[in-house]
């Protein structure tokens, strides 16, 4: 197969974008700007670096995260395999050593003999066949083009990274290891525990610490997921103790009993040298971070890998301006990742993925690729490619966008879940059996 594609951006779904294609033998150009040029949020020149949390979410199959990760096995995605390859201790959730994660991918990259990797900045949209996924932080310049080839309305919002610290620097006997409702001594996160009094004044610190974004928020410019603490906690005093620094489940082995808060630490790579704050995504100086965290219990002396960032991220009015298959109507183009609204790491590799599954066939003269609606990715596309969808913000999968069950039965939260995860396994294996022209397993 000659048709050479090109695909912008090195990152999670382009990446994978790139290696799907090259797997059913679609030579690919790979166009990464970095190291060449960087972005506000990145830190290295590697690809598929994770650039807020290390954490890849749920593995249960009975939520939407964790689904995802069972319908991409099915699929066969690279860069999940990846993931699981590079996973370090994080309770029910797959986190990932980002270094080793990124390592393994390029390893893949460079093995595949029709994949050439140019470092240079696109600063237009490429002739011919081509997947744009440089991600919610490409150049201005490309995305001055994509806007212009798109049409409608350009939209962003905030988003936020949160700090790591030296592990070396933290005080094991404040901190101790537990998992939620796990045994004391055992589980996969540290946890800082603080009193009324602690807490109290470590909420007025983060309230009222200097920002580098100077401007009071309004909710819909901040992306959900990643709000920084010190806006979650400018909602209420307790709004931080009955989320991130929930202590139920916990308990401090000092004392024997519950803390009021606990702020937890989740490992950054197998060695556990680095933990990050989660949950603690910030817009912060650095040195008012420096300051305000070094005021958690045990973190007094705690030195500082990486500052937490916060940025600006861009996205397209994808259910008004691209197609089922994210392509740009009366074009050779289409958009993958989250540069489309489909929010999360996961979510990243699935829209790769997808966008290399339909860009090969339609070089094959194939019908075009659409998940069964009550896939967990299936659904976030068909949310994100609806015209009648208004007021398009970006969206994690989750189970409010699937059909409900047909059946009527009443059930429980979590028995609801799990019959969605099973009648989805059953309906995309049922799809793929139908599909043996895309090459999968």
């Amino acid at each position: 197969m000659a048709e050479k594609v090109v695909v912008v951006g090195g990152g999670l779904a382009g990446s994978e974008c790139a290696l799907a294609l090259a797997a059913r033998g679609v030579p690919v150009r790979l166009v990464e700007m970095r190291p060449e040029k960087s972005s506000p949020a990145h830190h290295t020149g590697n690809l598929a670096e994770l650039v807020c949390s290390n954490s890849m979410k749920s593995t249960r199959e009975d939520s939407a995260a964790g689904l995802l990760k069972r319908e991409l096995k099915m699929l066969g995605s690279v860069l999940l395999a990846c993931a699981e390859q590079a996973a370090v201790p994080a309770g029910g959730a797959l986190a990932v050593d980002r270094e080793r994660f990124s390592q393994l991918v390029e390893e893949r990259v460079a093995a595949a003999d029709n994949i050439e990797v140019v470092r240079a900045e696109a600063s237009e949209i490429p002739s011919g066949r081509v997947v744009i996924a440089a991600g919610p932080l490409c150049s201005p310049s490309l995305a001055e083009k994509i806007h212009e080839l798109v049409g409608g309305e350009a939209l962003s919002f905030f988003d936020a990274a949160a700090p790591i610290v030296d592990a070396s620097t933290i005080d094991r006997s404040v901190l101790f290891c537990q998992s939620r409702y796990g045994e004391a001594g055992e589980g996969d996160y540290l946890n800082a525990p603080f009193t009324r009094e602690e807490y109290d004044a470590f909420i007025d610190a983060l309230v009222g610490a200097e920002r580098v974004v100077l401007k009071d928020f309004e909710r819909r410019e901040l992306f959900q997921a990643c709000q920084p603490a010190e806006e979650v906690a400018r909602t209420g005093h307790d709004a931080l103790r009955f989320g991130a620094m929930k202590p139920v489940g916990l308990t401090d082995p000092r004392s024997g009993k519950r803390p009021w808060a606990a702020l937890q630490l989740r490992a950054e790579n197998a060695e556990r040298t680095a933990y990050n704050l989660v949950g603690f995504q910030t817009n912060l100086t650095f040195g008012e971070q420096r300051r305000v965290f070094r005021m958690v219990p045990g973190l007094e002396n705690a030195e500082f890998f990486r500052y937490g960032v916060m940025h600006r991220n861009t996205f397209v009015d994808s259910p008004h301006v691209l197609d089922r298959t994210f392509k740009v109507p009366g074009t050779t183009v289409r958009l993958a990742g989250q540069i489309t609204g489909t929010e999360g790491y996961v979510e990243a590799i699935a829209s790769g993925l997808l966008a290399a599954l339909n860009t090969y066939a339609e070089i094959c003269g194939a019908p075009a690729v659409e998940l069964p609606r009550t896939t967990a990715f299936g659904a976030l596309v068909a949310y994100a490619t609806d015209p009648a969808t208004e007021g398009y913000q970006p969206m994690h999968v989750n189970f409010g966008l699937v059909p409900p069950l047909e059946d009527g039965r009443r059930r429980k939260k979590r028995e609801r879940y799990a019959a969605y995860a099973a009648r989805a396994q059953a309906d995309l294996a049922a799809y793929l059996a139908t599909r043996p022209d895309l090459r999968i397993g």
